[in-house]
């Protein structure tokens, strides 16, 4: 069987989505990943096919929209209107590319921001589809949207979230979406939402992260999959950047810091931030630079600086970990079985953040608007101090390191193959 995966984002969009390539390709099917040409090295050394989206999303997050978009913080709203600004520029050309990648697909799987283009292309192509997500984005009583702030404001409330972002979101990109579906697919227009739910389509999802973190809600039907993580391994001869396996064997257990692809502008303020923080709290420190957020500062002896890592590897040998609060990072940090403080910047950052907190493996996450060096030590100290937090981390990482999404993933994506389902034309979905 012939698959496409299509994906877009940074890192922790991304690899999720190779380990679960990986998967397939061992069960027998032909997978290509369809993505940005950054993480071409990185899954052509797992023998996976390669198409290439157009974009490059380290570059995007330094344009004044991308800087815009990652200050749009805890606002949903600013937040969807941010995104549509950069995502549609880029549409016709996304459609293109998207066209050319699933061309020849048995089975194409989209994740949450590639099907914005893909899901159109699948219409045009008619083709079977399986989304598989990294985020819960169907509609719920249990908790609110991950794009909205993580409130307690009862049932009611976190179902109408859902309802609420596809709206706002459509009503933002629908008349350039309708004209790329003509111009570059000559589809007819959507009339109403075509990003609507899968409740109201059936359609079945893959969701990617593990029910011990958000299990799956009552109201979900059985064509909704949570199937726990899809976590990639290192590839076989990977070794540690020069001078880190020393520098982590020459005292006690440091924190390691970085916040991936979160490109802030005020990286010099941020680094004085993280550095002050591991000096009043008196640990060690490994800062992970990623694309962004941390720079390359004339830094103290106890603090060591790498630009990445594979974070199976990395994180179980630290005492706590700082991160952004993404799905991906926010995955591997629980899996390593040691504290995790969160500093959400936008989008579902707050939602996994959040549920780090309420799962009592973290302190209460620090908005990045809020950072402060005083407050980050304060979280620091609680994270590598704190008896009780530390074994409830260590517990969920133990239930993490036994759990295999991949396969999961993998077994079900068989077994709607079986069942045969094609997805509906959404066109007759949108009347």
């Amino acid at each position: 069987m012939r698959v496409t995966i299509v994906t877009v984002g940074s890192r922790g969009d991304v690899e999720p989505y190779i380990a679960l390539g990986v998967g397939l390709k061992r069960a027998g099917h032909e997978v290509t990943l369809a993505t940005h040409a950054t993480f071409e090295s990185v899954i052509r050394e797992r023998e996976i096919g390669f198409s290439c989206l157009e974009g490059n999303p380290q570059e995007l997050l330094e344009t004044n929209q991308g800087q815009a978009w990652l200050k749009s913080g805890s606002n949903p709203f600013a937040f969807l209107s941010k995104l549509s600004a950069i995502m549609l520029p880029m549409m016709e050309r996304m459609l293109k590319d998207a066209m050319a990648a699933c061309q020849d697909a048995d089975v194409v799987v989209p994740s949450i921001l590639g099907a914005l283009a893909t899901y159109h292309v699948i219409e045009k192509l008619n083709s079977r589809a399986v989304p598989a997500f990294l985020q819960p984005a169907s509609p719920t009583r249990a908790f609110p949207s991950p794009s909205f702030p993580p409130h307690a404001w009862g049932g009611l409330y976190n179902r109408f979230t859902y309802t609420m972002s596809e709206q706002v979101l459509w009503n933002l990109m629908k008349g350039p979406i309708n004209q790329a579906r003509q111009e570059v697919l000559g589809l007819p227009p959507l009339s109403k939402a075509w990003f609507s739910s899968s409740e109201s389509r059936q359609v079945p999802i893959l969701y990617g992260y593990s029910p011990q973190i958000v299990p799956k809600p009552s109201d979900w039907p059985e064509w909704l999959h949570v199937t726990g993580y899809w976590f990639l391994e290192p590839p076989t001869g990977w070794q540690p950047p020069e001078g880190l396996v020393d520098f982590i064997a020459s005292g006690p257990p440091p924190v390691c810091i970085g916040f991936s692809s979160m490109k802030d502008r005020e990286q010099e303020e941020i680094t004085e931030i993280v550095l002050k923080a591991l000096a009043m709290a008196r640990r060690r420190g490994v800062l992970v630079t990623g694309w962004g957020g941390l720079t390359g500062a004339d830094l103290p002896d106890d603090v060591f600086k790498i630009r990445e890592a594979p974070f199976g590897w990395l994180f179980p040998q630290m005492a706590a970990v700082v991160h952004h609060g993404g799905a991906g990072t926010t995955a591997a940090g629980l899996r390593a079985g040691v504290p995790a403080v969160a500093v959400p910047f936008f989008a579902d950052q707050s939602f996994w953040a959040d549920r780090v907190f309420r799962l009592g493996a973290g302190p209460k996450p620090i908005p990045r608007k809020r950072l402060s060096a005083e407050r980050l030590a304060d979280a620091i100290r609680t994270a590598v101090t704190d008896d009780a937090m530390r074994k409830r981390a260590a517990s969920l990482g133990d239930k993490l390191s036994r759990e295999d999404g991949v396969a999961r993933a993998v077994e079900v994506f068989g077994q709607l193959l079986a069942d045969d389902r094609r997805i509906t034309s959404y066109r007759e979905l949108a009347r």
